[in-house]
């Protein structure tokens, strides 16, 4: 079995066209791939929005786009992550909004949760473009392509 780059994102775990009317309920939208796929249990989620909540939107990394994620924890089965583009803005109450592609990392340990947030944080600042490539995908084939190159 060939060994996936860690940011590969799952066909199933793509969504595309939602909408959302508050932040929390986008993070809850981005991660139900993870839940149903049996990769996060709902308690996952809740750390995730607490954390923001405590911590402020620092998951919003550059303008349009935010990595919901939380502490390695039992809530994570089995490392995963999902992604959302959302047509109605979003807003975190962060410089970077409004927001519109919210990706959910859930990592099983702390060296794959830092490789991993290290891995995405390559590829989208060294893309300036890639939200909006990212919007501008129209299905979820196409999106899994550009995320997935």
């Amino acid at each position: 079995m060939q060994s996936q780059s860690p940011v590969s994102i799952g066909i199933d775990n793509i969504r595309i066209g939602l909408k959302a009317n508050t932040w929390e309920d986008a993070i809850r939208q981005a991660s139900e791939p993870l839940v149903g796929s049996g990769a996060i249990l709902g308690g996952y989620i809740d750390s995730m929005i607490n954390s923001v909540k405590e911590l402020g939107p620092y998951i919003v990394l550059m303008p349009g786009f935010a990595l919901a994620h939380a502490a390695p924890s039992p809530e994570v089965l089995r490392t995963d992550i999902s992604v959302a583009v959302f047509d109605s803005p979003i807003f975190f109450n962060s410089d970077n909004d409004p927001v519109y592609v919210v990706m959910c990392l859930a990592c099983k340990d702390k060296a794959s949760h830092l490789e991993r947030l290290q891995h995405i944080a390559y590829k989208f600042l060294d893309d300036a473009h890639l939200v909006r490539r990212i919007r501008e995908c129209k299905t979820r084939d196409e999106l899994s392509a550009l995320l997935n190159e």
